[in-house]
């Protein structure tokens, strides 16, 4: 397995897991469920973490990818996206961890911080639309901007009808 294999594997979980957590902290919100708004803190830090991996095996193949005629400039602009996100993760990550602190101590601003989180997360969510498109973009040409479709010839077409 390389750094590539690698990056493939791991760079899913922060985006899927960011739309998880979203689900469970929203309900946790309605429901005033302190227990589901603490499990979706700790799958926004684990989803922080990941993507904090997945940076670093990005950062890894990057020459993998290009020495297979990759556009540089389709990965930098995936780096860039990516670095983006992760500072919002960040954010979201230490709104987390200040949400866990809160609820452990049943502050009363726990609710505010919950409200606080599912903003930020909302956002990190609207920005994983580009940073997993730039990524796919990179191995997918089918799901570029500039794709065509490619006429196709069957054999039954190609043949004369004479």
């Amino acid at each position: 397995m390389n750094d590539a294999h690698l990056h493939m594997l791991v760079n899913h979980f922060p985006i899927i897991g960011l739309f998880f957590g979203i689900g469970i902290l929203l309900f946790g919100i309605i429901k005033k469920n302190p227990l589901l708004i603490n499990t979706a803190y700790i799958i926004f830090i684990f989803c922080m973490i990941m993507g904090k991996i997945s940076m670093f095996t990005g950062e890894k193949s990057e020459d993998i990818v290009e020495d297979l005629g990759i556009s540089h400039d389709l990965i930098h602009n995936h780096e860039e996206l990516a670095e983006s996100f992760m500072k919002i993760f960040y954010l979201l990550g230490l709104a987390s961890i200040l949400g866990l602190y809160a609820n452990y101590k049943k502050h009363s601003k726990s609710l505010l911080v919950a409200y606080l989180a599912i903003t930020i997360a909302i956002v990190t969510a609207i920005m994983s639309k580009s940073v997993g498109t730039s990524g796919g973009e990179i191995r997918h040409t089918e799901i570029r901007a500039n794709a065509t479709k490619t006429p196709t010839t069957t054999v039954a077409e190609g043949k004369d009808k004479d």
